[in-house]
């Protein structure tokens, strides 16, 4: 019998998967154990196995999908078994409890069946409403320069659309006949409205327009009072553009482009388009008539200086958050925004830390680092101090009696935080190495759960980017995290005489719910002493 596969929920705070790569593919033999999909959660990209033997009959979400926690992912059973029903359950979101996936489909309805009739050989095309700025959600057709029975080429005015930025010209770019329009002088349309068709002459484009009007977005059309028809006066430049009275170029927007790209006054093109319009092609073919380089007379004003043309091209990329991306903006923004933070920020002399450092590398199994150092001090400072040991819980506060420190790591797109755990009964090679060991998990992406909860204090270390000194955001349900800077050499006053010293700034971000100013300034004073005379950490 057929068994239904759901996206398991990976961690506490999971609520959707996404599939990084399937491993099997429809028709293959699986058994118990059997890598299935890799999946990526809110925390790392984890492996999803097999708990049952057969032939992979079904696959829902594609490589890329996100699945909800419970959403049916695969169907595993005995080959050649018929699955019909089960899969028209699933696509009801009745199949085995219900849940509702994310590749589920929706019941056909009249107007989707309207909307299937086959419009391929249909030789015409809609003309929508485009998005002519940002904030653009409708336009209102100010004019329209052709009627239905025109003629039109690709570059033709059709019509001036007013956005909520300014009026605009509305060019096509389909050659053909104009078949039908869909809107008035002075309606509104939304943005993908349905504007026009423009096809082969005689066709019957109705198939088309229904299948539009089905399937796009609604079009409801406002009733506005018709904005008053510019009036075709035109003035003529001195070197034959067209303008209108107010002085505003008639040109389609492309050759603007053009001309602003090639740094050409397009004042000074003549225009051969409709009424004198400049198009792309006057652009491309515009030469600067030679200016007259005789000296100017005493007391005449100096010719304008000319900047050469500077191209480029704009380029973007939009990808697609990454689970992990989209937990870290919800948590951040969640402590940020509910959380009232402060911060305590101190300077510490790292003369005999760096000296420490050297000296417990000669005998040390594993090159210890100055943020292990910071780990082990920061261990033994809230010893002294438990009350920056806190949770934050909403009704309630736990004052944890155990030592366990979230330290911070970015790795490409992704933020971990692994814990060591009871870290101040840990030597500072056991501290060191616990971290590379860690470092190592997160660039392969093999953190497991148990490796980064659990936490109550967390470090975030920006020292080996050269960043002198920043403020971090709390880790929830931690109350507090240290910022710690770089190592940087700088005068000092050491018994009244100013020397070089090596000074490294940290500061401390406080959840003021649960700690107070002179309760994080005591830690910090602690920590400073403790890393100024490094022997004492290790007692």
């Amino acid at each position: 019998m057929a068994e239904v596969i759901k996206m398991p929920k990976m961690s506490d705070t999971m609520t959707e998967g996404v599939i990084a790569a399937w491993h099997k593919k429809v028709g293959d033999k699986v058994k118990s154990g059997d890598l299935l999909a890799e999946v990526e959660t809110d925390k790392a990209t984890m492996e999803l196995e097999s708990y049952e033997d057969g032939t992979l009959l079904f696959i829902g979400p594609k490589e890329r999908e996100a699945v909800p926690v419970d959403g049916v992912i695969a169907v595993i059973g005995n080959a050649g078994e018929n699955i019909d029903n089960l899969l028209k359950e699933i696509r009801e979101g009745k199949a085995v409890g219900g849940t509702q996936q994310a590749t589920d489909q929706p019941k056909e309805t009249s107007q989707e069946a309207e909307a299937s009739v086959d419009t391929s050989n249909i030789n015409a095309e809609v003309i929508r409403m485009p998005k002519m700025s940002d904030t653009m959600t409708e336009g209102t057709i100010v004019a329209w320069h052709k009627k239905v029975g025109d003629k039109v080429k690709s570059g033709d005015l059709l019509a001036e659309v007013a956005t909520d930025k300014a009026t605009m010209e509305l060019e096509s770019y389909e050659d053909g006949t104009l078949l039908y329009i869909g809107v008035k002088e002075g309606e509104s349309v939304v943005v993908d409205g349905v504007l026009a068709i423009i096809g082969e002459e005689g066709v019957d484009y109705t198939p088309l327009l229904s299948k539009q009007k089905s399937t796009s977005p609604k079009t409801e059309q406002k009733a506005t009072t018709p904005a008053p028809k510019e009036q075709p006066v035109q003035a003529t430049t001195s070197a034959g553009s067209t303008t209108t009275p107010e002085g505003r170029v008639k040109a389609s927007p492309l050759a603007k482009k053009l001309a602003k790209e090639k740094g050409i006054d397009i004042r000074m093109v003549s225009g051969t388009g409709e009424a004198g319009r400049i198009v792309k092609k006057d652009i491309e073919t515009f030469t600067p008539a030679a200016q007259p380089t005789t000296p100017a007379a005493k007391g005449e004003a100096k010719p304008a200086v000319v900047l050469p043309a500077v191209v480029g091209q704009e380029s973007f990329e939009d990808v697609p958050l990454s689970q992990m991306r989209k937990a870290i903006a919800r948590r951040v923004s969640e402590s940020k925004y509910s959380a009232p933070h402060f911060y305590v920020t101190m300077e510490i002399n790292m003369d005999k830390a760096i000296e420490a450092r050297n000296s417990i590398n000669a005998i040390s199994p594993v090159k210890v680092s100055f943020n292990d150092m910071v780990v082990k001090a920061t261990a033994a400072a809230i010893r002294q101090h438990p009350k920056v040991n806190v949770s934050w819980l909403g009704d309630k506060m736990r004052y944890n009696k155990h030592i366990s420190i979230g330290v911070a790591m970015s790795v490409d797109d992704a933020l971990y935080i692994p814990v060591i755990k009871f870290a101040d009964n840990k030597s500072l090679s056991h501290i060191a190495s616990e971290v590379k060991d860690f470092a190592g998990k997160a660039k392969a992406g093999k953190l497991q759960p148990s490796d980064y909860s659990g936490s109550t204090f967390t470090i975030s270390n920006l020292g080996m980017f050269g960043v002198e000194e920043f403020t971090a955001i709390v880790n929830p349900p931690d109350a507090c995290i240290l910022a710690v800077g770089g190592i940087k050499q700088t005068p000092i006053v050491k018994d009244g005489q100013v020397v070089p010293g090596n000074v490294m700034k940290v500061t401390l971000s406080c959840d003021h719910r649960a700690v107070d100013g002179a309760v994080g300034a005591a830690f910090l004073q602690t920590l400073k002493s403790l890393l100024e005379d490094p022997v004492r950490i290790l007692v």
